[in-house]
């Protein structure tokens, strides 16, 4: 069994006196069974323990009188220079868009000026990067004899944060890599040295919240197709992280990541429910991650919220608070993006993030399944392994998919072991959700992870909320509209 991240311990930082050799990040993930590999590298490790370290910072903070809390303004968060500096970049990198503005004409999805937007960033990034990254960073280790620097590393994670060029699209596989980039800037040692979680919250505030609003300004303007996205079933189509961080600040206050607690909201905090609700979105998106996201979402999808966003929807169902749902996001994210091939098998490995075995895991069996064909869930016992390797309070109370070992989404087109009828569409009581065999039959048969902490499908257009009287929502592609 693989020992379990500890979400107390910060990401470790690169020794500046001892010798480092830089590789330029390359593709490593090619088929099912590297996705298993990756589970069970020190990659996979350093970037559940960055996301980890940056979710506890975000948690608000308990004071001998009251507490602290981190709105998106920033009045109580510290922005140290080099934060400041990456967000000096960012706004670089959205001036850019009006040098490169659409191009005219009538189409869906992927403007072809976004390869003129990507191609003038990438000319000017690596001037750009030595005035946002100090010297010290990008120069890390350069007297080692190779040919590769720190900054060629870095630059390869930006240049992926952004979308791809070639196929005019953008999903959490990008949003990975700005990630990616932000952990090697801290391994390198370029951010500033402060108490735990003051200058991660900086980051996530600070560059992470403007990175994303770079991103959505991307995707209106050159119309980018979601990358790798489940539709309509999926949490999200292009993002990941706003939810996570956003989740943690509603979350019950806290004195350190040891406190994180599995239920509760901050004792102000607005409903989970209010996603439903435009006006109180509208209201709250200003200064939280999760609603300033899904304010984006009502910004480029019409109708109900619980019909273009159903697993969202099914979310804010929780009754046991923001502190459950930030549970849940790190279990699905751990599960629909690092264990999903579509999602990391873009994801390149360098010397920040490599791809090597962590000694702390343990290697899964081998298969005839996963050495011939890409899938797109690991077998049963790597998904275990990596859900195991995830700190106890983010995995306790959860069930899991008996065919993957992760976590369970429960989707509107659910069946139930009970549901009448041989195509009958029900609930399960556990919340396992699996695609009905006729669909799945035109999807390549793949069955969809959830959670079991979401709330009942809705089933009417009434405000929104389910009617008790109606049938379960099918997808887009089954559905027949509820009688009026």
């Amino acid at each position: 069994m693989a020992n379990a991240l500890d979400a107390n311990k910060p990401l470790a930082k690169l020794d500046s006196a001892s010798t480092h050799r830089f590789q330029t990040p390359k593709k490593k993930i090619n088929d099912g069974e590297d996705v298993n590999f990756f589970l069970t590298s020190q990659g996979y490790a350093d970037i559940m323990t960055w996301i980890l370290q940056l979710n506890a910072a975000m948690f608000p903070k308990k004071t001998d009188s009251s507490y602290r809390t981190w709105g998106l303004h920033g009045e109580t968060v510290a922005f140290s220079d080099p934060v400041q500096k990456l967000g000096s970049l960012l706004q670089k990198l959205d001036a850019v868009i009006d040098e490169a503005p659409p191009d005219p004409g009538p189409r869906r999805f992927g403007n072809v000026s976004f390869r003129k937007w990507f191609e003038i960033v990438e000319q000017r990034l690596p001037v750009w990067m030595d005035e946002a990254v100090g010297s010290e960073v990008l120069s890390f280790g350069k007297d080692d004899g190779g040919d590769v620097s720190a900054k060629d590393e870095l630059v390869a994670y930006l240049l992926g944060s952004f979308g791809s060029a070639q196929r005019l699209d953008y999903g959490t596989g990008h949003e990975l890599s700005f990630l990616a980039f932000l952990g090697g800037i801290w391994k390198l040692g370029g951010f500033a040295e402060a108490d735990p979680g003051v200058e991660e919250r900086g980051i996530v505030i600070g560059v992470v919240e403007p990175y994303l609003k770079l991103i959505r300004r991307l995707i209106l303007t050159y119309t980018l197709e979601p990358a790798g996205s489940h539709g309509v079933w999926g949490l999200d189509d292009h993002s990941f992280v706003p939810y996570i961080f956003g989740s943690a600040q509603l979350s019950p206050p806290i004195r350190s990541p040891a406190d994180i607690p599995g239920e509760g909201s901050l004792p102000d905090a607005p409903d989970p429910g209010d996603v439903a609700k435009p006006n109180t979105v509208q209201r709250e998106r200003k200064k939280n991650m999760y609603f300033s996201a899904i304010g984006f979402i009502y910004d480029v999808k019409k109708g109900p919220f619980w019909e273009h966003s159903p697993i969202l929807y099914d979310i804010s169902g929780v009754k046991a608070g923001w502190a459950k749902i930030n549970k849940g996001m790190l279990k699905m994210y751990n599960a629909e993006v690092l264990s999903k091939f579509p999602v990391v098998q873009h994801f390149p490995f360098g010397s920040l993030f490599c791809w090597e075995k962590d000694p702390t895991a343990v290697e899964p069996p081998r298969t005839t399944h996963t050495q011939n064909q890409p899938l797109r869930t690991p077998p049963t016992s790597q998904a275990n392994e990596a859900s195991q390797r995830l700190p106890p309070q983010v995995t306790q109370g959860f069930s899991a998919n008996p065919q993957t070992g992760l976590p369970m989404t429960a989707a509107p087109w659910a069946r139930s072991s009970g549901a009448a009828g041989a195509g009958g569409l029900g609930r399960s009581r556990q919340g396992m959700t699996q695609m009905p065999a006729a669909s799945a039959a035109g999807n390549n048969a793949t069955t969809t992870t959830g959670a079991p902490w979401a709330r009942p499908a809705p089933t009417s257009r009434s405000e929104g909320r389910p009617a008790e009287t109606m049938a379960p929502t099918q997808a887009p592609w089954a559905r027949k509209d509820p009688a009026p």
